[in-house]
């Protein structure tokens, strides 16, 4: 299951782009990463705002579906 921050692959594929980096602070909805799959580009949004807590892959990785791509921890203001 996927927890509070976790942002997965929707989809088997590759990754194309990381946009962020272990320690960033990110927006709701601010670009992560760009995943290719199916011949098409899907760029991954953050699902709230926070602290980016771990990065899970990198370019060029290939990914399955579900596959734990980054973590985002709340962050205190």
């Amino acid at each position: 299951t996927q927890g509070p921050g976790e942002v997965v692959a929707p989809m088997p594929g590759k990754v194309l782009e990381v946009q962020v980096r272990e320690g960033d602070r990110v927006e709701h909805e601010q670009p992560l990463l760009i995943l290719e799959a199916m011949k098409m580009e899907h760029q991954l949004r953050a699902p709230r705002a926070g602290r980016v807590a771990r990065l899970a892959v990198a370019v060029g990785d290939q990914v399955e579906e579900g596959a734990l791509l980054l973590k985002i921890e709340e962050g205190e203001e």
